[in-house]
């Protein structure tokens, strides 16, 4: 029967059809560390929307799963493909297929990674603010797949506060045009919504309509503040939220993940035990707010450090960008993903120490300080994840739940979650969930095994 498949993705797609060990390979992984079990029938390299609606119209017929990929930066595993299955790449559908700066929107192509699409936007003087700290290597349709966040979202929104439509083909290869381009548009149900963040088990998202925004006019001013430990950063970086002010970016790295960045780097080791926050503001008062956040983070024990210029901002929030490259050095990773309210941040920091040394464990962290999004790193030698490794990450997700949390903020659920899912959303909303992707995906064949555990 797996012959027949690829047989059949062959006669239909030619040399877009991948039977490659090392296509093969490489499609079973993405960068949480986590592969799946098996080798995958094929990988397809989805050329434009004929080609997913083909793939689509093949695995109906002959009842065979289909994960949905984009670049393999994912960190929870959901764009794993294993035995038995096709994997679906959108990388090479990678265009900007419309840019209306008059109504402040665009249409792209999933495979268009973050970074190249804003470079294509800034000379029409507009931009789409999700901003990863994978943006280098992300594409647009993995950030809708996963309702990723990033860096900047604290004060311009995630990618769900940045995406008004999105053409998707189901799992029987139709095509749906879901969203709108006007301002409002209240139409029946909000499908669009529902599809951002579902991780591919929904349809393939083959388009999306992006909302953006004109270019920020004014300055950028970046400082870092040192402390002498990261409750205290956590402290001070909840005393900046509460003191009103909204800066850009506000991250928070503890002392393990700071100083294994200044070794990838090649940069002075940092103070022992020092955590870093790192805070960027921007527009016509940003110089102003600097300012008074710099006298917040002094006030509570920070060492202060503004950044001359433009170059130097970007030289110091480099730091922050680097931390993934840096944990894979330190072994294989675990890259977990709670959020919690940030006024629940030191209370969140004291409960990754207490789990730190009752299992005897180094969780290098940090934080999305500006909205209280954590991301905890468990580092282990090997590729099977210890159990004392689930179960100090099973109580640190409740931990997060008890503060009023969430078990994730932007990386998904994918297949390193599930078993957790209802713990957070009751068994009611669960199965409802679960029932509405069932609606969508009658056979199941679309990203099987992914968010809902069997």
């Amino acid at each position: 029967m797996s012959a027949d498949v690829v047989a059949q993705l062959r006669a239909e797609l030619g040399d877009r059809v991948d039977v490659s060990p090392a296509a093969l390979a490489a499609a079973r992984a993405d960068k949480s560390g986590h592969a799946a079990s098996g080798t995958p029938l094929a990988v397809v390299h989805a050329a434009c929307v004929a080609d997913v609606r083909a793939v689509m119209r093949i695995a109906t017929a002959t009842r065979t799963p289909v994960v949905p990929r984009g670049a393999g930066t994912g960190l929870a595993g959901g764009a794993n493909t294993g035995g038995g299955e096709i994997a679906l790449s959108l990388r090479a559908m990678d265009r900007i297929l419309e840019i209306r700066p008059d109504d402040l929107l665009a249409v792209v192509e999933p495979g268009i990674l973050n970074a190249d699409l804003n470079a294509l936007l800034e000379p029409h003087g507009v931009w789409w603010a999700p901003d990863p700290a994978s943006r280098a290597i992300s594409t647009v349709g993995g950030n809708i797949a996963t309702g990723a966040g990033g860096l900047l979202c604290a004060k311009y929104g995630v990618v769900r506060d940045a995406v008004i439509g999105v053409d998707l083909v189901l799992a029987d290869g139709r095509l749906l045009h879901l969203g709108h381009r006007s301002v409002k548009g209240v139409t029946g149900l909000d499908l669009t919504s529902l599809v951002i963040g579902s991780e591919g088990t929904l349809g393939i998202v083959v388009g999306a309509t992006l909302k953006l925004r004109r270019l920020i006019a004014g300055e950028r001013v970046t400082l870092t503040a040192l402390f002498d430990g990261v409750r205290d950063a956590a402290a001070a970086s909840a005393a900046v939220t509460a003191s009103g002010i909204q800066p850009a970016i506000m991250e928070l790295m503890d002392a393990t993940s700071l100083a294994a960045v200044h070794r990838l780097l090649s940069l002075p080791v940092p103070t022992p035990g020092a955590a870093q926050l790192t805070v960027q503001t921007d527009g016509p008062v940003a110089a102003d707010e600097a300012r008074a956040i710099a006298d917040v983070l002094r006030a509570l024990g920070g060492r202060v450090r503004v950044a001359a210029d433009d170059e130097e901002g970007e030289t110091l929030l480099a730091v922050r960008r680097a931390l993934h490259p840096a944990m894979e050095t330190l072994g294989t990773t675990l890259v977990e993903d709670v959020s919690v309210p940030r006024s629940a941040l030191p209370a969140m920091f004291d409960a990754i120490a207490r789990i730190e040394r009752e299992y005897g464990l180094v969780i290098p962290t940090v934080a999305h300080a500006g909205d209280g999004n954590l991301h905890p790193n468990f580092v282990f030698e090997g590729p099977d994840v210890p159990e004392v490794v689930w179960t100090a990450a099973e109580d640190l997700f409740r931990a997060a739940l008890a503060l009023g949390g969430t078990l994730t903020g932007e990386h998904g659920i994918g297949v390193l979650k599930r078993r957790w899912l209802a713990d957070e959303l009751g068994d009611d909303q669960w199965r409802l969930q679960r029932d509405i992707a069932r609606v969508f995906d009658p056979l199941g064949i679309l990203n099987p095994g992914k968010v809902f555990a069997v």
